[in-house]
C-alpha cells in the first residue's frame, strides 16, 4: 500500500493524494510511504519518482546492510529495523529515499516507527519547522531508540544467567548463554554498520550541501546513541565472555573434584583388593586358610589400612 502526503507551500497538509506527475510537482514537498507493496506499487518507485534501478533493487531484494548512496537530487539510505521474537534478532530494511522536496520510506513490513511519525505529521496544524531531512530524523531516532529495550533485555538475561537463581544444570546454562551471545552478534552487526552510516552523514561533504547540516546537531544525537549501543553490546560480550569462562571453570573444577573422589576411593580399595585377591585364590596350600581367627584377622587389618589411607589423604588436604 502507498500512503501519500504533501505540504502546500503554505505549509498545509493534505492526505490521501494519489500519486502522479502533476501531485509530485506541484506541492513544496511531500512523504510517498510504501508499506508493503504490491509488486504492481513497486513500479512507482521507477514511472513516478525515477529512482536509479540500483537503488530500486536495493529495496526489492531486502540483503543489504545499513549504507548510504550518493545519485543527483536525492540520497538513499538503507536502514534496519530488530526485532526480538522468541531471543532471536530479527532485521528488516526500512529504505529512505530523501531529496529537498520529497522523503520516500520503503518496507516490506509494517513499521510502527514511521507509523508513529506519519500519525504525529499528521496531527500537525502546521508544517513549518517540518521538511524531508526532519521527517528522516525523526524516524530514524525512532529505529535507533528501539534498539535500547532489545539490548536492555540481554543485560537482564545475563545476569539471570550469572546468578543462576533457578538452578539450572550446566549444559542448559551454556545454550542459554550462546543463544544471548548469537544475539549481541546480530546486534552488532546492525549498529556497527547504522553508526558507520551516520558518521558519513556528518562528515560527507556531499551531504553537507543539502539540509542534512541544517539539522546536524539532530544527527548527531543519533550518532551519540549508536555510539553508547556499540560500546553497551561490545561490555555486554566480554561480559559472556566471562561468564563462559567461569561456568567452564567451574565445571572443571566439579570434574576435578568428581576425579579427586574416585581416586580417593579406588586408592583405598586397592590395597583391600590387592589382599582379598590373594586370599580368593584357590590354591589349597594357603597357611593362613587354617587359622581359627585368620578372616577376623585380616578384616581387621583391612579396615586398619582403608583408616590409615583416610587418615593420611586428609592430612594431605584431599578432602578439603
Amino acid at each position: 500500500m502507498i500512503h501519500f502526503i504533501g505540504i502546500t507551500n503554505d505549509n498545509r497538509l493534505e492526505k490521501d493524494i494519489s500519486i502522479n506527475e502533476e501531485n509530485i510537482q506541484k506541492y513544496k514537498w511531500f512523504w510517498a510511504d510504501f508499506s508493503e507493496p504490491t509488486p504492481e506499487e513497486m513500479e512507482e518507485l521507477a514511472s513516478s519518482f525515477h529512482f536509479h534501478p540500483l537503488a530500486i533493487e536495493d529495496c526489492i531484494q531486502e540483503i543489504q546492510r545499513p549504507k548510504l548512496d550518493y545519485y543527483s537530487n536525492y540520497t538513499f539510505y538503507v536502514t534496519h529495523i530488530i526485532r526480538d521474537e522468541e531471543k532471536t534478532i530479527t532485521k528488516n530494511e526500512l529504505d529512505f529515499f530523501v531529496g529537498d522536496h520529497f522523503i520516500v520510506t520503503f518496507h516490506h513490513i509494517p513499521s510502527p516507527e514511521v507509523t508513529t511519525v506519519w500519525n504525529k505529521m499528521l496531527a500537525l496544524k502546521n508544517c513549518e519547522k517540518w521538511n524531508p531531512f526532519y521527517v528522516f530524523y525523526e524516524v530514524l531516532d525512532k529505529i535507533v531508540d528501539n534498539y535500547f529495550p532489545i539490548l536492555y533485555k540481554i543485560e537482564e538475561e545475563l545476569q539471570k544467567l550469572e546468578d543462576n537463581t533457578q538452578k539450572k544444570s550446566m549444559n542448559h546454562l551454556m545454550g542459554e548463554l550462546f543463544d544471548t551471545r548469537n544475539m549481541l552478534l546480530n546486534l552488532l552487526h546492525t549498529v556497527n554498520p547504522m553508526r558507520d552510516l551516520l558518521y558519513r552523514m556528518l562528515n560527507s561533504q556531499h551531504l553537507n550541501l543539502n539540509r542534512v547540516v541544517e539539522r546536524r546537531e539532530y544527527f548527531s544525537d543519533i550518532y551519540d546513541h549508536l555510539l553508547k549501543l556499540a560500546e553497551m553490546v561490545a561490555a555486554n560480550r566480554e561480559v559472556t565472555a566471562d561468564i563462559r569462562d567461569s561456568y567452564l571453570s567451574l565445571n572443571s573444577h566439579q570434574t576435578n573434584n568428581v576425579m579427586k573422589l574416585l581416586t580417593i576411593i579406588t586408592s583405598i580399595f586397592a590395597p583391600l583388593t590387592f589382599i582379598a585377591g590373594i586370599y580368593g585364590m584357590n590354591f589349597q596350600r594357603i597357611p593362613e586358610l587354617n587359622w581359627t581367627y585368620g578372616y577376623f584377622v585380616i578384616l581387621g587389618l583391612m579396615g586398619m589400612i582403608a583408616l590409615a589411607m583416610i587418615y593420611w589423604f586428609v592430612r594431605k588436604g584431599w578432602f578439603e
